[in-house]
């Protein structure tokens, strides 16, 4: 007998009412290991844009704000429950406007300047390259630094990584220690510019590789710290920037990056609001995330002409949902608030994402805190987490996961407007602690779907985990209700070993399956 807990019922969904179960079938072969999902598929990315650092991050050592360093106790102590692998930082499209050495040295000292990217306020650079570090080491993650190729020069990049990572007596090692760090700091990614197709100099893809190459060859470091280094890619459709990146940059590059973003109706000026849409926006907005396969694919195979041997890596490092800014919000601050649409748009991507594990190494979410779509938002001394950082959260177990072939079967798609997307969405992988876990989305918001698994290789005795859904499709969390959306526990016991999960509309489920 399957048993599904009654706590989702405490959540407002009614499965007694939902439209008849679709029957799904999902087939995993767990004697066929395949790759691992990189941990650095849940990457996270800090730009210096509205309040995703100011306020959302940093409130200043003086602050009355519970902080460490200046870093906020209460997000910091959200982030480490994540097990954040990786932090991308200081952008973005901020990165080319960024001078490394406005950010060192007494912070009471450093030059005020005016963030032309991101609403024209103004930047204190008090976070800057040793209170990013300080950040990296509390949340116990690895660093990716972007470079300003943009408006810098080969030489202000190098002398930034130097000063970085130097354990030499040079003048910029020591100056690094007497701003108040001894040991070099760990680079685990380095970025060479950002958007060099928009934001990053409205280059071509063949005068960026010339650039790159020029500024790579100058980028020196001790040999055990050299950091895997990026060459700013392509976005959406466009896979020209993959092709010449990966035939004329391959000495210099471990992988080449991706940008994209989903907005509701595929307009960049009118994009959709982020709560009260209707179910065609729902659906329309699905539809879009999921175009990120067919862009993984068609730069994949590009990568497989040119790199054989795989030595590149294929960076999605900005991906998100991006909707019409908060009526009453700064436009420029990118401020919007989150929803289980949200959630389940995070799921999908990283199913997807695992299903081309062995090119897909990194990705980050744009952005972590109070930008786009957020972990968590803040509002001075006030933080909650948004059903994103819950889907997030409920993924944990599939960093450095080993993926395992994963067939959805007989599939009930997901119908509107003539058009039509997969009903459920799956992926499974055999976690470092030994066990399969299966992850589904129902992408359908009024029906829910009766989905057997296969477990091939394995006895079968139930699944435990959780479950994230609501009543509504724009169901959120605010500072009256930081809880009104949140996992609940989910269980469901095998018959002749044979594992059906109920999944609920519009919702996330994450289970491990007991032997």
């Amino acid at each position: 007998m399957n048993v599904f807990k009654p706590t989702i019922l405490a959540l407002g969904v009614a499965l007694a009412s939902a439209s008849a179960f679709a029957q799904v079938n999902v087939t995993i072969d767990a004697t066929k290991p395949g790759p691992v999902i990189n941990k650095n598929v849940y990457g996270q990315f800090a730009e210096h844009l509205g309040t995703g650092i100011y306020e959302g991050l940093w409130v200043g050592p003086e602050s009355k704000i519970p902080n460490t360093r200046g870093w906020r106790n209460d997000v910091v102590g959200a982030l480490k429950e994540l097990k954040v692998p990786l932090v991308r930082w200081p952008g973005g499209c901020f990165a080319d406007e960024y001078h490394w050495r406005d950010g060192i040295g007494p912070r009471n000292k450093r030059p005020v300047k005016v963030n032309t990217h991101w609403g024209g306020v103004a930047e204190d650079n008090a976070v800057g390259t040793h209170e990013f570090f300080d950040l990296v080491e509390i949340l116990g993650t690895e660093a990716y630094v972007n470079g300003n190729l943009g408006s810098g020069t080969p030489q202000e990049m190098a002398e930034w990584l130097e000063y970085m990572t130097s354990d030499t007596k040079s003048t910029l090692a020591e100056q690094r220690r007497k701003n108040g760090r001894k040991e070099p700091y760990k680079v685990a990614f380095f970025g060479i510019g950002n958007e060099a197709w928009g934001c990053g100099g409205n280059m071509k893809p063949e005068y960026y590789a010339n650039l790159y190459n020029h500024y790579a060859t100058f980028l020196k470091t001790p040999a055990n710290a050299r950091p895997k280094m990026v060459a700013s890619g392509g976005h959406s459709d466009d896979t020209t920037w993959t092709d010449v990146l990966s035939r004329e940059n391959a000495k210099f590059t471990d992988g080449i990056s991706f940008h994209f973003y989903t907005l509701p109706t595929g307009e960049w000026d009118k994009k959709g609001a982020a709560t009260g849409f209707t179910e065609s926006e729902w659906f329309k907005t699905l539809q879009q995330t999921m175009r990120m396969d067919g862009f993984i694919r068609r730069n994949v195979a590009v990568l497989d002409k040119n790199d054989p041997k795989k030595k590149l890596g294929f960076y999605v490092d900005e991906w998100g949902t991006w909707y019409d800014v908060e009526p009453g919000t700064n436009p420029g601050f990118l401020f919007q608030r989150n929803t289980l649409r949200d959630a389940v748009v995070a799921a999908l991507n990283f199913n997807i994402f695992h299903a081309h594990a062995e090119r897909v190494r990194m990705t980050m979410i744009a952005q972590m805190v109070n930008v786009l779509q957020a972990m968590i938002i803040t509002d001075k001394d006030k933080m909650l987490l948004t059903p994103t950082y819950h889907a997030y959260k409920m993924y944990i177990p599939f960093q450095d996961a080993t993926s395992l072939p994963t067939a959805v079967n007989n599939d009930v798609a997901y119908s509107m407007d003539n058009s039509s997307i997969p009903g459920i969405s799956a992926s499974s992988a055999r976690g470092k602690d030994g066990k399969v876990w299966v992850a589904l989305v129902n992408t359908n918001p009024r029906q829910a779907s009766d989905v057997t698994v296969d477990l091939q290789g394995q006895a079968v005795s139930g699944a435990t985990g959780q479950v994230l859904t609501a009543e509504a499709m724009d169901a959120h969390n605010t500072f009256d209700k930081p809880q009104a959306i949140k996992p609940a526990p989910y269980s469901a016991k095998a018959v002749n070993g044979k594992l059906t999960l109920k999944v609920p509309a519009k919702s996330v489920v994450v289970v491990a399956v007991d032997a």
